[in-house]
């Protein structure tokens, strides 16, 4: 056994656990379709959100786990449950109103308010399929239309015919009184308005693979249950699409862990044995409520990009995936920094240690290096004080501290340059506010300009930080009221970096500069 397996079996990062469990399954014999199969489900009702691309990720990562552990092939399939009728008009879409009259049509059967595909389910599949496209993730996609329509999952939709009874016994126990009186597991989608109907079922004929009802002006239809003339209820669907596939692994947010026992009843009653599974806790924008694809609050994942780089929002999918996040653009300069970090602290760790890092995980084994010299809250402090436009501002000040630096040597700190500036712009600038010095304040500020304006030691960040500290140590306790005054007198900010490093980067003479000004007030 090799020593890279041998540590990832005994390793305690969440992916290998998760791993070890789907390794567990085929134990004794292996998998008699050849591979193992993770799955990731999508409901293409809305635009795909963040939450959405987190599945995709940490999927990924079990994925890339368990190739460690294991030397059986493996499959990810991105299952898009695009047949599904449009219950309700997106509110983040041009001209919602023009959308109404298609409402309990499939989606991939809904025009496309964006005019870009030819219906509103191709325009959210394409986009979710952008967005994981521009991460490198490999898998496969499949739509439910196609799925459905190709007779893939014929045979399981007969055997939900033949086994009815059992499977709306799982079901029924699920469902209030009322709606037991009309539910059926299929949803037959109407010959002449196309439109997916929630009706009950007048009989399910299972040696002929049909279904009876009356439509909603009383008509009676059959129609077979096969070839995308009939869909699974929701629930159903989602045990029967397991059972259809063979699927080895699939995660969940906490909202549907309470249709754990259901999903697996279905698959087992259709003879299949059920996935293991993973329970993520959701994902809250900010004011603490769910992110949802119909809303579009939160996130997105082009907003993320637009300020960071695609690592580091997989770094924050990675981090306590059983832990609600709020997920607002704030804590975008977090997550960079942190990534770097741990890139940073890789190049030094041996086998355990890395197995356990986060970014092993992010980069399935092949690490970068990190070229991010100066922290993004540093460049965002930067942005402040400089005012400026364009990452070349930046960049002005950048290579006098660290003159063997380029955009070419240190392709990461350009791109977080780039989106430092717009990230000020957009998120620090509106909402930064100045205050004047206390009189306190006001005598160590002085006393600090003095000091710099007197400096002719090498512009080093422990140098200069220890004179800040100086200055703050004889006249603050605790320190802490020394550096919150730097923060919000020089920077407009509640918090801030390590000033002394700010000092070097930013330069001592345009710190002596900034500190006039603050006491001239012009900057509160």
């Amino acid at each position: 056994m090799s020593d890279l397996r041998e540590a990832a079996l005994a390793s305690k990062a969440w992916p290998f656990e998760e791993a070890r469990r789907v390794a567990k399954r085929y134990e004794k014999t292996p998998p008699e379709k050849g591979y193992v199969l993770f799955e990731t489900g999508y409901g293409p009702s809305g635009l795909p959100h963040i939450g959405t691309f987190g599945e995709v990720a940490r999927t990924t990562m079990i994925r890339r786990a368990f190739e460690v552990i294991s030397d059986i092939p493996t499959k990810l399939i991105c299952f898009s449950d695009d047949l599904d009728g449009m219950r309700k008009v997106p509110g983040n879409v041009p001209n919602p109103g023009t959308l109404t009259d298609y409402l309990q049509l499939p989606l991939t059967s809904v025009p496309d308010p964006f005019e870009e595909f030819e219906s509103f389910g191709h325009h959210n599949n394409a986009m979710l399929r952008r967005f994981l496209d521009t991460f490198g993730f490999e898998y496969e996609f499949i739509s439910a239309t196609d799925f459905y329509a190709s007779g893939r999952f014929d045979a399981v939709l007969l055997r939900c015919a033949e086994r009815y009874d059992e499977i709306m016994a799982i079901m029924l126990k699920s469902l209030r009184e009322e709606r037991r009186q009309t539910y059926s597991i299929f949803l037959p989608v109407h010959p002449e308005t196309g439109r997916v109907l929630y009706v009950p079922m007048k009989e399910v004929n299972a040696a002929e693979g049909t279904i009876t009802f009356d439509d909603e002006d009383g008509r009676e239809w059959t129609l077979p249950v096969t070839g995308g003339k009939v869909k699974l209820q929701w629930k159903p669907d989602f045990g029967a699409r397991w059972a259809a596939l063979g699927v080895d692994f699939e995660m969940y947010g906490k909202d549907h862990s309470t249709n754990t026992p259901i999903y697996d009843g279905i698959c087992r009653a259709l003879g299949e044995r059920p996935p293991e599974h993973f329970t993520y806790e959701l994902f809250l924008d900010e004011n603490g409520q769910k992110i949802s694809k119909s809303s579009g609050n939160g996130v997105s994942i082009d907003e993320w990009l637009t300020y960071a780089s695609t690592e580091s929002l997989s770094y924050f999918m990675y981090q306590k995936p059983k832990t609600a996040k709020r997920m607002y653009f704030d804590v975008i300069p977090k997550a960079v920094d942190e990534y770097h970090q741990q890139l940073r602290a890789y190049a030094d760790q041996d086998l355990k240690a890395r197995l356990n890092n986060p970014v092993w995980h992010i980069h399935g084994g092949d690490v970068p290096a990190s070229t991010l010299i100066v922290p993004f809250a540093m460049l965002l402090n930067l942005a402040s004080v400089s005012g400026a436009q364009d990452k070349e501002q930046l960049w002005g000040f950048i290579r006098r501290y660290a003159p063997e630096a380029s955009p070419a040597s240190h392709p990461d700190l350009d791109a977080a340059a780039g989106f430092a500036v717009r990230y000020f712009n957009d998120f620090v600038k509106p909402t930064r506010v100045f205050r004047a010095p206390t009189d306190q304040e006001r005598e160590a500020l002085q006393v600090l300009r003095a000091e710099l304006a007197a400096y002719d030691g090498r512009v080093e960040d422990e140098a200069l930080q220890s004179i800040v500290y100086s200055v703050g140590r004889d006249r603050f306790d605790p320190m802490r009221g020394w550096f919150t005054a730097l923060y919000e007198v020089l920077l407009g900010a509640s918090q801030g970096p390590r000033f002394g490093g700010f000092i070097a980067l930013y330069g001592v003479d345009e710190t002596v500069a900034l500190i006039d000004k603050a006491l001239a007030g012009e900057l509160a």
